[in-house]
C-alpha cells in the first residue's frame, strides 16, 4: 500500500503560532499509510477573480493549486479569529476553489483541528470551516472532533506539545484520520 499524501494547513501565520506548533507535532504522527506535508499560506496574494478571468492569475496561485491537486487529503490546524477561520486560510481555500470548475479539494478526505489559548478550542473557528468544506466537497472525519483550548498551556517556550494527555489524544485523531483516508480512498 502506498502511503497518502495528506497536506497540513495551519491557518496562522505568526512565526510562533500555537497551530503550527500543533501542526507540527501531529505531522510527527504519521502513520503507515500517510505522509505530511506542510502547505505554505502566506504567499498567496488575495484572491481576487478578474485575475483568473483575464488568464493573467499569479504565479504563486499556479503553484498552490498544482501543489494542493496533487495531494490525497488534508489536515487544517487553525486558530479561531472573531468566531472565524483566519483570512488566511480563507483566502487559500478560495484560491483553490478557482476557476470554477477546477476546484483542487473536491472528493479528497480532510480533517480538522481547532486551537485557541481560550477554554472553547477554537469550536466557532472548526464549525465555520466544516461550513466551507461542505460546500467545496471534501469528505469531513467527523469523529473524533479535535479542539486544543488552553493551548498555550501544553506547549514549552519551544512550542513542543508537553501534556501527556493532550500527545494521547492527537496520536489517536491521526490515527482516526489514517482510517479516514483510507476509507474514503478506497470509495473514489
Amino acid at each position: 500500500m502506498s502511503k497518502k499524501l495528506i497536506g497540513v494547513f495551519a491557518g496562522s501565520l505568526r512565526k510562533e503560532s500555537f497551530s503550527k506548533a500543533i501542526a507540527n507535532f501531529v505531522s510527527s504522527l504519521a502513520t503507515e499509510s500517510l505522509e505530511f506535508r506542510t502547505i505554505e499560506l502566506g504567499d498567496l496574494p488575495i484572491f481576487n477573480q478578474d485575475l483568473d478571468d483575464n488568464g493573467i492569475p499569479p504565479a504563486t496561485w499556479t503553484k498552490f493549486r498544482k501543489e494542493v491537486k496533487a495531494l490525497d487529503g488534508f489536515l487544517f490546524v487553525t486558530p479561531e479569529y472573531n468566531r472565524s477561520v483566519p483570512a488566511v486560510l480563507k483566502n487559500a481555500l478560495d484560491v483553490g476553489s478557482r476557476p470554477y470548475g477546477e476546484s483542487v479539494w473536491s472528493g479528497k478526505p480532510g480533517g480538522i483541528i481547532s486551537v485557541s489559548p481560550g477554554a472553547l478550542g477554537a469550536f466557532g473557528a472548526n464549525h465555520h470551516l466544516r461550513q466551507t468544506m461542505a460546500f467545496l466537497d471534501v469528505l469531513m472525519l467527523q469523529q473524533p472532533e479535535a479542539y486544543i483550548g488552553n493551548v498555550a498551556s501544553l506547549l514549552d517556550e519551544k512550542g513542543t506539545v508537553t501534556n501527556e494527555e493532550t500527545k494521547e489524544f492527537l496520536q489517536q485523531y491521526v490515527e482516526a484520520f489514517a482510517k479516514w483516508v483510507d476509507l474514503t480512498s478506497n470509495n473514489n
